[in-house]
């Protein structure tokens, strides 16, 4: 494996610790401003630099068969799991009635559903409809800015999102290797880590602002301001994605460390700990773990478990609908037992 392919699974690990810590935090934003700044700093890159690059790695889009194959990697397993948090929601807290809906995402399951949409909306506007880069980036970052203007349900089948986040998914498309390389020179690093110390700053000070800011999922009525407003505040958050984005890429290590290995991993993570901070916020342990190097330790410690092979082995027929891990892994363990192998 190439450096830079240990650079982009370094990425992806670190990018989910980040996702975990994230809804570690959420718990404890409304009354606690450090909590709130970490989380609102943390939510203007985690998920916009994981859009990135997923973008940055389908540029096989145009391989026949393509479309099938996201279909049975993305869209199968975004139902298969809304179902089961359907069912883990109903019992995790005691609902009367079972209800499943699959137009609307459960929780952080909207991802699943707008990479396939991104994927598709890749083939029909680059593959069929061939539109150069410049065009389609400066439509795509209009309806970003401009969706929220729609007065409607937008959480169903996961549509602003979808739109506001597009254009991550797209640059991230249209990058190569070497643009990254920018990025890891001193002045840009230097100027990257006091744009994050003053992004840290300012979502200090400004703590307490509606999040749903962060999840383009709501319209610019529910979060209670004009469309010329909302659509001036989605343009600065944009800037500030694209700032959190570049300094996060411009600090992860290239090298192969020994968490490397599991940012190959990573949907894992993102479809399974859900299950873990759930639960987690319905309990008693809740109350007493308001500390944030307690929570990062805790989010380190079950993006590793969530990668690790024994979990991933037996939740692949759910995640990627094949047995080769289980089968690789429970040979591994026969071996291991067999003093004559």
């Amino acid at each position: 494996m190439s450096k830079r392919n240990y650079y982009f699974d370094n990425v992806k690990f670190v990018l989910i610790v980040f996702v975990v810590f994230g809804h570690l935090l959420r718990s404890y934003i409304e009354d606690d401003q450090t909590f709130f700044a970490l989380y609102a700093t943390i939510y203007l890159f985690h998920m916009p630099a994981f859009i990135l690059i997923s973008g940055f790695f389908s540029k096989s889009f145009y391989k026949p068969g393509y479309l099938k194959k996201i279909t049975q990697k993305i869209l199968l397993p975004f139902m298969i799991f809304q179902v089961l948090y359907s069912i883990f929601y109903f019992f995790l807290r005691g609902e009367e009635t079972f209800e499943l809906n699959m137009l609307i995402p459960e929780w952080s399951l909207w991802f699943l559903l707008s990479l396939f949409f991104w994927n598709v909306l890749l083939v029909l506007l680059v593959k069929w409809l061939k539109l150069k880069p410049a065009l389609l980036l400066t439509v795509a970052f209009a309806i970003g800015i401009t969706i929220g203007c729609i007065d409607t349900q937008l959480n169903i089948l996961s549509f602003a999102r979808t739109f506001i986040f597009f254009p991550f998914f797209l640059i991230g498309f249209y990058l190569k290797k070497e643009h990254f390389q920018i990025l890891f020179t001193i002045p840009a690093r230097v100027a990257l880590l006091l744009s994050t110390a003053a992004v840290l700053y300012a979502s200090y000070v400004f703590a307490g602002y509606d999040q749903d800011w962060l999840f383009g999922s709501v319209s610019f009525q529910e979060l209670g301001a004009t469309n010329l407003e909302g659509m001036t505040y989605r343009f600065i958050i944009y800037v500030l994605n694209f700032i959190m984005i570049a300094a996060l890429l411009a600090f992860v290590p290239h090298k192969n460390y020994f968490f490397t290995a599991w940012g190959r991993n990573t949907l894992y993570v993102y479809l399974l700990h859900g299950f873990f901070i759930q639960t987690f916020r319905e309990s008693a342990w809740e109350e007493s773990a308001q500390s944030i190097l307690l929570l990062l330790a805790a989010a380190i410690i079950l993006a590793m478990f969530l990668s690790s092979k024994a979990v991933t082995a037996l939740t692949q027929p759910l995640i990627e609908l094949k047995w080769t891990r289980l089968k690789d892994w429970l040979g591994s363990r026969r071996q291991s037992k067999d003093p004559s192998s």
